[in-house]
């Protein structure tokens, strides 16, 4: 019995000491926790920790850092799945997702292998705990792929931006042998700051390009002779997404280029860039708003090649994704009229704006700026509207039933408000002539008294009938006026004739005299099909805009845009608006006005000469507008 006894202890031990030794490390839990720990630590970015419970910590951490290497910026996330112990090692299932910086995650199934190391368990530090497919000798190569940016379209559909040859000015900093005298010849060829352009030069690292700037080529071609032969400038070329001109409906369109280390940051979602450095990007206007749906997703591929360049190994894929183009946007910018709008600002010399509605439907058909204007003034400016207000203080005076075209309304030279003198231009004296003639003329005494005589809101209320004061949710910021409804005593005096506190953009100022051309005041509208930037406005009713157009026309045929009489069936309105501190005051120059028919349709415009010091100057630029167009 004891002999039978002492067998089966002996044979139960003989059977244990496998299962022991196959388990020293720990068990299922163990090997998971031990699993667990070495992926939090190389998720986290505890490279050393991660690769000190390794096997072999030396070539874990050449590993782990080779691969941060190859996939720059991304994030590791982890899940684990099933567990293996046999045969004194573990197996231990994982599931890899990188969030890719600037480019879709990507997502792998691996195994990690793990060793008895004492009382825990060790992870075999070998290629494939990066990728199953990963050997000795071998790296990832990560290679992001862009799609082809989509459109941006005018009325016709067809794009407004065409990849376009520039050339980069710059410097070599390598080659150059006299920097004061390379800056100073390459900023009076440009344009640019000579002192910019040496302080750039000197701080940039050896063998660094250091842009100066980027032009179209023809415009590089004006200046070739100034700066080709320049000791240490450089001229490479390049593409890039252009509209037809460098001012081309600026405002609204915007650029593109390089995205900048800001746009960069702020587009990053948690942490994570969704744009790298070189990635072609919306800088302003449109192009900016609506970066998301024209750029679409980027792609990769992922190969498994060579660490030793030498061998030329051109690599194995083992994963990747298609990029998704993005969604073309349709404005209604009508290149033609675009083409009439810039060629007439273009002839004046002083900050000039000329924006182009359709009447009935607000949509934009030009925005034009010319080089010396901020071209954001053009949507978003803000500056009084001098006389052109006139035909809101008239849609008020008509719909309260004040007066009539025909009615008799004096026009002194000047008029007197609360101890303040206001005046006509030159002091003019109508006498007293119909209410047609004196908004012809331009009558600052007739509106003014007559305006005094209306309710505080009424000029408010006339210019919200027309959208004014609203606030637009456009891509693109358009400032919609300001018209006070509580002003008082001189103030409201004189914003009934477009000064005191009443504010306008020309792009608002056009959507008001679309209004009173079609009847039906509209939003703006600055991409086709789009949510709708606010209420249409209600209108000033019929009986008031059948009274106020044929005085509107009567502007153009006898009075103060009698330069227009010739230009088809235009209709409008003149400003002189002053502004500023200087004695006399400095003006601005607006015309404001809408023709029927013609070979564009009907369309409405306002013109702003920035300090065009009367409304001749804005009257002219229109006049060139309308001849061009035809």
């Amino acid at each position: 019995m004891r002999a039978r006894s002492g067998s089966v202890l002996v044979t139960s031990l003989l059977l244990a000491v496998p299962v022991l030794g196959a388990c020293s490390g720990g068990g299922e839990d163990e090997a998971r926790e031990a699993a667990q720990a070495f992926l939090d630590d190389w998720a986290g970015g505890e490279t050393d920790a991660a690769a000190a419970a390794t096997t072999d910590p030396d070539t874990a951490t050449a590993l782990l850092q080779q691969t941060a290497t190859d996939l720059p910026d991304a994030q590791l996330s982890t899940e684990l799945g099933e567990v293996t112990v046999e045969d004194g090692g573990a197996s231990v299932g994982w599931t890899a997702t990188w969030d890719l910086a600037a480019a879709p995650d990507w997502s792998y199934d691996a195994t990690l292998r793990l060793e008895e190391d004492g009382d825990g368990w060790a992870v075999v530090a070998e290629p494939s705990l990066v990728h199953p497919e990963l050997g000795e000798g071998q790296h990832l190569e990560l290679e992001r792929s862009l799609p082809e940016r989509a459109p941006i379209t005018g009325a016709d559909g067809a794009p407004l931006f065409t990849p376009t040859e520039v050339v980069n000015v710059g410097v070599d900093p390598a080659q150059v042998t006299d920097l004061p005298a390379l800056a100073s010849a390459l900023a009076a060829a440009t344009g640019t700051d000579a002192a910019e352009i040496t302080a750039d030069v000197q701080a940039a690292p050896a063998g660094q390009f250091v842009p100066v700037i980027t032009l179209r080529r023809p415009d590089f071609e004006a200046i070739r002779a100034q700066v080709f032969d320049l000791p240490g400038a450089v001229f490479p070329t390049s593409t890039r997404l252009l509209a037809p001109s460098p001012r081309f409906a600026e405002a609204l369109l915007g650029r593109v280029g390089d995205a900048t280390a800001e746009i960069i940051e702020e587009t990053a979602e948690d942490g994570a860039p969704r744009y790298a450095a070189g990635d072609q990007v919306g800088l302003s206007g449109l192009q900016r708003a609506l970066q998301e749906q024209l750029t679409g997703t980027p792609g990769f591929t992922v190969r498994v090649t060579a660490l030793d360049e030498s061998i030329g190994d051109e690599g194995r894929e083992i994963a990747g994704v298609d990029p998704v183009p993005g969604e073309p946007a349709q404005t209604p910018l009508v290149p033609a009229i675009q083409t009439a709008a810039d060629a007439a600002v273009a002839a004046e010399t002083r900050p000039t704006h000329l924006v182009v509605v359709r009447p009935g439907t607000g949509e934009i058909l030009a925005v034009s700026s010319n080089e010396i204007a901020d071209a954001g003034n053009a949507l978003s400016g803000q500056f009084p509207p001098g006389s052109s207000m006139k035909a809101i203080t008239a849609t008020a005076l008509l719909g309260a039933g004040a007066v009539t075209p025909t009615t008799p309304v004096p026009c002194p030279g000047t008029t007197v408000v609360e101890g303040r003198e206001f005046e006509n231009q030159d002091q003019f004296d109508l006498g007293t002539v119909p209410f047609t003639e004196a908004f012809a003329e331009s009558c600052n005494t007739t509106f003014i008294q007559a305006a005094m005589e209306l309710p505080d809101g009424a000029l408010a209320e006339a210019a919200r009938s027309y959208g004014v004061g609203s606030d637009w949710q456009l891509p693109v910021d358009v400032f919609g006026g300001s018209v006070p409804s509580d002003s008082t005593g001189t103030t409201k005096a004189a914003n009934a004739i477009g000064q005191g506190q009443v504010l306008m953009s020309p792009a608002q100022m056009a959507l008001v005299v679309a209004g009173i051309a079609s009847g039906t005041p509209a939003a703006p509208v600055e991409v086709s099909g789009s949510t709708a930037a606010g209420e249409a406005p209600a209108g000033p009713g019929q009986a008031v805009l059948d009274a106020l157009r044929p005085m509107m026309r009567q502007v153009v045929l006898t009075g103060t845009a009698a330069a227009l009489a010739d230009r088809g069936e235009v209709f409008g309105k003149t400003g002189t608006a002053e502004y500023g501190s200087n004695t006399p005051p400095d003006s601005h120059g607006w015309f404001a006005g809408y023709r029927t028919g013609g070979a564009t349709g009907d369309i409405a415009f306002a013109v702003l000469v920035e300090g065009g010091q009367s409304s001749s100057a804005a009257v002219a630029v229109a006049d060139a507008f309308l001849g061009a167009v035809g």
